[in-house]
């Protein structure tokens, strides 16, 4: 198969701890050249960037405030990201809207996301978004922040071939096609079966989000071909094409080489 890239990998979660190298080095034997790590907020981002910068023209770093981590005082955390741009991020990411455990901080993760995308447009970067159970709202700032010519991508994309569609009125955007293909009750076969490989990216959300049959378990970017293998059987091509493209993607977003 050919080379792949894994746009969504945290090496510096805990559940990795200092074991991240041999997770790399099984991810670069087999097949996987490039990864991505997004950011969550300031708690873990000296050591994202230092993991990252061990590894040059392997891993490369996004740069943001995740929703998750968006709470009174978030100007302050947002403010923080100044100190980070002199080491060149691919991308204004993962934010995005989260209410799976609520709609408490809902306002203010509005206006997070909103300040964010103002800033990928200031730098010009594409975002990477995370979106759970706040599709309307997200959709709603998008639509704010039309005049931006933003680009990205859905990260962890669960959504219908109509989300997808509904996506596309806001610019050229792709989304982020991860384990959750391989489930057996998943419904995102449908609609990766229509949606244009040129607008799908490959992810692991490592460590979260195995694919099968590593499902439970910590996720590896080493287990991305099992991803692209998915997405080559349900679109009745092969497993390299579905690499070369993808790859190809990944690299025209965030202009890596």
């Amino acid at each position: 198969m050919a080379s792949l890239i894994d746009t969504h990998v945290h090496f510096y979660d805990e559940w990795y701890g200092e074991e991240y190298p041999a997770v790399i080095d099984r991810a670069l034997a087999a097949g996987v050249e490039k990864m991505i790590q997004p950011d969550v907020d300031s708690q873990d981002r000296a050591r994202m960037f230092a993991i990252s910068e061990a590894y040059p023209g392997v891993l490369y770093t996004m740069l943001g405030l995740y929703p998750g981590s968006v709470t009174p005082g978030w100007e302050e955390e947002l403010a923080r990201l100044e100190d980070w741009w002199s080491h060149g991020p691919v991308a204004v990411g993962e934010i995005g809207l989260d209410y799976h455990y609520g709609k408490e901080t809902a306002d203010l993760q509005k206006l997070a996301l909103r300040e964010q995308l103002h800033i990928a447009a200031a730098h010009d970067l594409p975002v990477n978004i995370h979106l759970r159970e706040a599709t309307e709202d997200f959709f709603a700032v998008l639509e704010d922040c039309r005049h931006l010519g933003l680009r990205g991508n859905l990260h962890a994309f669960s959504g219908s071939y109509e989300t997808f569609c509904r996506l596309q009125r806001y610019g050229d955007w792709s989304v982020g096609i991860g384990g959750v293909l391989t489930f057996k009750n998943s419904r995102l076969p449908e609609a990766v079966a229509k949606i244009p490989l040129e607008n799908i990216l490959l992810e692991t959300d490592g460590p979260y989000l195995a694919p099968v049959p590593y499902r439970g378990k910590r996720n590896e970017s080493a287990y991305l071909p099992l991803v692209a293998e998915k997405i080559a059987a349900i679109k009745g091509i092969s497993p390299d094409e579905v690499a070369a493209v993808t790859t190809s993607n990944a690299k025209q977003l965030f202009r890596i080489p």
